[in-house]
C-alpha cells in the first residue's frame, strides 16, 4: 500500500488532467465546433476538467495497489457534424490531449532542472510529473474506448457496431490489462525512458 506515490499521483494527475482536457476543448472549437465552449471547457480552471471517479478514486487505488495506473480527466463532448473534416477532425481532437501531455511533460522537465539546485523538493516533484506526463500520454492513445486513442479507431472508419461493442467492455478491458499483464509496467518504462531523453535534453 504505497500511500506516498497514491497520493503524488493523484495530485499531479489533477494537475496534468487540466491542459489535456483544454487541448480537447480548444482543438475542438478552433475546427467549428462550439460543444466546449457552450459547456465551459474552454478554460484551465481544474475543476471544469475532473472526473470524480477517473481523476480522484481510481487512481488513488490502482496506485495504491501497485497496479499500475488509471486515470482521467471529465470528456469533453465534441459534435462530429460541426467539427470540420468530419472523422479527421475527430481524430486531431482526440491527438491534442496527449500531444499536450508531451509538451507539457517537456516544460515539467525544463522546470526541474532550473529549480534542481533551489527547490529540490520541487524539483523531484516535477520530475515526477515529467513521467506522469509521457504515463499519460501513452496510457490515453491506447484504442479502448473512452481513452483518446479509441477515437482513432472512428477515423480509421471501424464500423460503429464494432466500436459500440468495444465501448461496453472498454472499462473492463483496462482493468484487466493493468492488473493482469504487464502493459502497466511497460508504458512505465516507455515513459521512463522519455523522461531520461527529456533531462537529457535540458542538461
Amino acid at each position: 500500500m504505497d500511500f506516498e506515490n497514491a497520493f503524488l499521483n493523484v495530485s499531479l494527475l489533477w494537475i496534468l488532467t487540466t491542459p489535456h482536457e483544454f487541448a480537447h476543448a480548444w482543438v475542438a472549437t478552433k475546427l467549428g465546433d462550439d460543444t466546449p465552449q457552450r459547456e465551459g471547457r474552454v478554460t484551465l480552471h481544474p475543476m471544469a476538467h475532473v472526473d470524480w471517479v477517473g481523476t480522484l478514486i481510481l487512481p488513488a487505488i490502482t496506485s495504491l495497489m501497485g497496479m499500475g495506473f488509471l486515470g482521467w480527466g471529465k470528456p469533453v463532448n465534441t459534435n462530429i457534424n460541426r467539427l470540420r473534416g468530419g472523422l479527421q477532425g475527430l481524430a486531431l481532437v482526440a491527438l491534442a490531449g496527449p500531444a499536450s501531455n508531451v509538451i507539457f511533460a517537456a516544460i515539467l522537465a525544463a522546470v526541474s532542472v532550473m529549480t534542481a539546485n533551489l527547490i529540490p523538493v520541487f524539483s523531484e516533484y516535477c520530475s515526477k510529473g515529467v513521467t506522469l506526463s509521457l504515463y499519460l500520454a501513452i496510457f490515453n492513445m491506447l484504442p479502448v474506448p473512452p481513452l483518446d486513442g479509441s477515437k482513432l479507431l472512428l477515423a480509421a472508419r471501424v464500423p460503429m457496431a464494432v466500436y459500440n461493442e468495444l465501448a461496453n467492455f472498454g472499462f473492463l478491458l483496462l482493468i484487466i490489462a493493468l492488473s493482469s499483464t504487464g502493459l502497466g509496467s511497460l508504458m512505465s518504462l516507455w515513459s521512463w525512458k522519455g523522461t531520461q531523453a527529456l533531462f537529457h535534453l535540458f542538461g
